[in-house]
């Protein structure tokens, strides 16, 4: 196994704020939990972008939400506004679900178009995109064809799951997702990632940006064994107090 560092670690991570229970103080704990641990993004419930931009501003964490979340199934014409409303809201990287019913139909021409339309937006406007293929629903064949549409396309990454599917990113998932997308497209894991080995088993294999909800307990564990002094996540005031 490769060396690392903590934060080439705690940069591998997306913490997830998706959950549709999450109350507000959750949420703004969440993004206060993020800015502790100096992860990659925060990836957060649409509705709460804007917040959640203002409270990660001046920081290297990037915001971040979904885009036909969690079930692929809304019009192109919709994608595009949830996208265009994330992106006047502050979000930098967008975490896009496919037309899921699309795909397994065959229909790759709506598919790609869909992909590339919201690609062109993001780039547009600076942001980064990450496309979410929900492998729980599609064989090898169509897995291989998605990455190749994105890899035609451009887009920034290819993404297992949402989490919301039967199962979440698997070691032989994200193998082929690696060996059929071009270098230029990173590759996301999402969906049980639980523990600090398992993210750094997905790194050995390509994968730059895991999709988790227990950051602080794979962070803490880094800290650890890197030998570094503890930096436990305390509740900011802030928090509390909005």
């Amino acid at each position: 196994m490769s060396t690392y560092t903590y934060e080439s670690v705690a940069k591998t991570i997306d913490h997830s704020l998706l959950n549709p229970t999450l109350t507000v103080a959750e949420l703004e704990e969440g993004c206060a939990l993020a800015l502790h641990y100096n992860v990659a993004s925060v990836c957060i419930m649409p509705y709460y972008l804007g917040r959640c931009a203002k409270l990660l501003h001046g920081s290297t964490v990037q915001p971040s939400t979904t885009v036909g979340f969690p079930h692929g199934g809304h019009a192109t014409a919709i994608k595009l506004a949830e996208a265009r409303q994330a992106l006047a809201d502050g979000g930098t990287e967008l975490d896009m679900v496919i037309n899921i019913s699309r795909a397994k139909s065959g229909d790759w021409t709506y598919v790609a178009a869909e992909i590339n339309a919201l690609t062109e937006m993001a780039h547009l406007n600076g942001a980064k995109i990450k496309v979410i293929f929900e492998n729980a629903y599609h064989g090898d064949a169509a897995k291989i064809r998605l990455c190749e549409i994105c890899g035609e396309i451009g887009v920034d990454w290819v993404k297992t799951s949402t989490g919301y599917a039967p199962t979440g990113a698997t070691i032989e998932d994200l193998m082929l997702m690696r060996r059929h997308s071009p270098a230029n497209v990173q590759v996301k894991a999402a969906g049980g990632i639980r523990d600090l080995d398992a993210l750094l088993k997905v790194r050995e294999i390509g994968v730059t940006r895991v999709g988790a909800t227990r950051t602080a307990g794979m962070l803490d564990e880094c800290r650890v064994r890197l030998n570094l002094a503890p930096h436990p996540f305390k509740q900011a005031a802030s928090v509390a107090g909005y």
